[in-house]
Parts: C-alpha cells; structure tokens; sequence
C-alpha cells in the first residue's frame, strides 16, 4: 500500500501551524515539523528544557552540546532567543502559553485520547512532558504512521495502552490521511488519491465518518 513518508506526514503538519505560533514538538519524530515551515510563516518553537525560538539544526561538526532540545539535539538559536529554568519551561506549558503541541502515538481514539507514553507492562515507560502538552497547548495534533509495524490500526474506538491524556487530540496526521476528532468520532478530511475510502477504513479501527467531499492528501517530495 502507498504511503507517506515521515518527512511528507511532517510537512503537512507543518502547513497548519499558523504565522507567529508558538509551537513544541514531541521528541523525535515530531521533531521534523520544524524543517518545513511554509515561506512566509514563522513559528516560535519552545523545548521543554528551556528556550524559546530556536532554530535549524545546526551543520554537522558545527554543534554546541550546551545548545540542545529536550531530544538532546542540537540547536541553533535566532536573534531574540531566550533561555529559562526547566520549571519556567513547564509554567508556560501548564499556563496555556502555547498554540500548537505535535506529538506522536502509539493509539489514538475516536474520542480524542491519547496514548503515546507506555507500550504496556513489558515497555519501557517515558512520560516526558506530554502530559503537561496534551493539557497545556490551545491545540494537540499528532502525526503517526496509520498502522503500527505488523499492521494493526493505531486509531481505535478505544486506547489500550496507558493514556497520555484524555479527549485531547483534535487532528491525527497519518502516513494515508489527515483525520479530524469532533464529536467524540473521526472525521475524515484528506486521504491518499489513490487510496478508496473502503481501503482505508479497512486498516482504521473505528469508523470513519464523512459529512463531506474529501480532499486528495497531496505531498511533495521532501
């Protein structure tokens, strides 16, 4: 089955995020939206471990390790950058000072919830601060592949893993469509041209409603 990559489901993501956002992304894969800002849009990225607007992930070779995102990667920094304590980082999060939180997933329900933090009993767990985003940020948006590894559906009626949050997400990017949550169910906006709704519902594991014309979900090689 055709899908997009993770460098095309970022890009999309990245065309929502309004002029003058403030923004954080989840650590990495979400990490990515930043590459693919739209020309004549700036968002102010924030990491949880203290700055605020950052910049492009500097040259190889070139990194200053006292300069990194809470992945612990380098950054560079732009005029006007600010650092701050790590509980300040978490004031403007709880404080509802952020637009837009990215996150990835391991399920998304129908209802919004998310579970991004725990893979069950026999994981690993790592909280981070996605609790604090999912419940922080004005809006939560996550992107994902549509199915996990062995091809079971990562949108359900309902999370089995442990929750990150509850009715928190508001729109899924996947690697076959752009989904939105209102009402408690999925909503579908944008798929795969040359994917049919029967073939995507077929790999979604709660139904997918359509009150209207579907757009084609169109990405550019990137």
């Amino acid at each position: 089955m055709e899908k997009l990559s993770n460098n095309q489901i970022a890009w999309r993501a990245a065309q929502d995020i309004a002029d003058g956002a403030y923004v954080n992304l989840g650590i990495g894969f979400p990490e990515k939206v930043a590459q693919f800002q739209p020309p004549g849009r700036e968002a102010i990225f924030h990491t949880e471990n203290g700055i605020l607007d950052f910049g492009e992930s500097p040259v190889k070779g070139a990194e200053d390790w006292d300069v990194i995102n809470a992945g612990k990667k380098a950054v560079t920094l732009k005029p006007g950058s600010a650092f701050f304590h790590h509980a300040d980082s978490f004031a403007m999060v709880r404080g509802g000072h952020l637009d837009v939180a990215i996150l990835g997933a391991y399920e998304v329900a129908e209802n919004g919830d998310l579970a991004n933090w725990s893979t069950g009993p026999k994981g690993v767990p790592a909280v981070g601060g996605a609790m604090d985003l999912v419940h922080g940020a004005k809006r939560v948006a996550v992107i994902t592949d549509h199915v996990t590894k062995d091809g079971k559906p990562k949108l359900l009626k309902r999370c089995t893993l442990p929750l990150t949050g509850v009715g928190c997400v508001t729109r899924v990017y996947t690697s076959l469509a752009v989904i939105d949550i209102e009402g408690g169910r999925f909503v579908l906006r944008e798929k795969l041209p040359s994917l049919s709704v029967a073939d995507l519902q077929a790999v979604t594991g709660a139904e997918l409603l359509i009150p209207g014309p579907v757009a084609d979900l169109i990405c550019p090689e990137v």
